[in-house]
Formats: C-alpha cells, sequence, structure tokens
C-alpha cells in the first residue's frame, strides 16, 4: 500500500487537482490540499486509539484520494453519478488498487452526512439507503474511522458522526464508538499553509 500510495501522489492529476478550492462552508481551508493536511494529522491522533498498520495506510490512502477530483465534478451531483467528486475518485483510485471495499468507501464516503441532512430535516431518513450502504461496506472499522477523520475538521459539526456511529452500532458490530471521536479545530494548520502560499505569491511578484 505504501508503493501504491506513493505512485498516486505522484501522479500529474493528484498533483493539479489537489491546488483546487476556496473557502466555503463544511472547508473554510480552501484548498484540498489543506484539506489533506488537517486529516492526516487526524490520522496521527486517530493512531493512539490502537490501529494496525494496514488500517492505518489504507486510512492514509483514502485522505488522499477522496476528494482530489472536485476540480474536475459536476457541482452538487448526486453520490453515484458518474461525474460526483466521489465517483471520479473512486474511478481513478481505481487505477491504484483493486480492493473493493476500499473503493466503495471512496464512493460512499459522504453517504453518512447525506443521511444525517434527512434526518436533520424531517426527523427520519431513507431506511433502504442505509440497508444498501450497510451491504456494500465490509469493513465497518475503517470506514467509521475515516468519516471521524473526514469530519473532525473546522466548519465541521462532531454531532452529525455521533448520529452516524451510533445508528450504524444499531446494525453492525464495530469497535469504534462516539470515544473515537476527534473534535480539534485544525486551524493551525490550513493558516501556516495559507501563509505560506501567500508568502511564496508575493515573493515572484516582487521579482
Amino acid at each position: 500500500m505504501k508503493e501504491i500510495l506513493m505512485k498516486m501522489i505522484a501522479d500529474p492529476r493528484y498533483q493539479k487537482n489537489i491546488e483546487y478550492g476556496e473557502p466555503r462552508s463544511g472547508h473554510p481551508e480552501g484548498k484540498v490540499k489543506y484539506h489533506i493536511a488537517a486529516l492526516e494529522e487526524n490520522l496521527e491522533k486517530l493512531a493512539s486509539h490502537g490501529i494496525s498498520e494496514e488500517q492505518y495506510l489504507k486510512l492514509k490512502f483514502l485522505i488522499h484520494v477522496h476528494d482530489t477530483f472536485k476540480a474536475e465534478a459536476i457541482p452538487d451531483s448526486t453520490i453515484i453519478h458518474p461525474n460526483s467528486h466521489a465517483s471520479l475518485a473512486k474511478k481513478f483510485a481505481s487505477e491504484f488498487t483493486d480492493d473493493e471495499d476500499l473503493l466503495n468507501i471512496i464512493q460512499f464516503h459522504d453517504e453518512n452526512f447525506a443521511l444525517w441532512k434527512q434526518f436533520a430535516a424531517t426527523g427520519t431518513y431513507d431506511i433502504q439507503r442505509l440497508e444498501s450502504l450497510l451491504e456494500t461496506i465490509q469493513d465497518w472499522d475503517l470506514f467509521l474511522m475515516f468519516i471521524i477523520i473526514d469530519g473532525s475538521t473546522e466548519g465541521k459539526d462532531p454531532d452529525k458522526i455521533r448520529w452516524f456511529i451510533g445508528e450504524i452500532r444499531k446494525q453492525k458490530d464495530t469497535k469504534v464508538d462516539e470515544s473515537w471521536i476527534l473534535w480539534k479545530q485544525n486551524a493551525s494548520i490550513w493558516r501556516r499553509s495559507v501563509l505560506k502560499d501567500t508568502h511564496s505569491v508575493l515573493q515572484k511578484s516582487s521579482t
């Protein structure tokens, strides 16, 4: 997995797309590369709960690929639309791995948020949609670890993660519970990155 990750990160499509993004709701850090930096810090924190090397490397792979194709996606498309950022990321990742469950986690990494939005708006949600997800994802420890990593950044609400973990634990055996949730503002990471980029731009403009 280390070699696969290195090959993916070296790909010109990856290098180009991580420069995409402006500060917005849920992603005040802006660029994809700043989101990745925040998630890598979260991975190191999550490791203290005791995760295997295989889980660690798979989570790192997910961190680097899951949002990397937002630059090429059709905005606001459904999760399973072929040109959603999730579908494009899954297609890209499939060039590097044939791990079906890992690819499905990429495809459905925002499904928890979609279900929570339904619940928040109406007090209920599409049970069949959840059942489909329960059948599709095999490694629920890994899936929940990743949504904790992805959802524990500035601009995101940990209650959404807590709710989803509770719903999954009603149906599946998993060692991951709400005590795993990370909630620490990662503003310092992306602010440092933004300042570094700004300094670089100013230097170039002055030469």
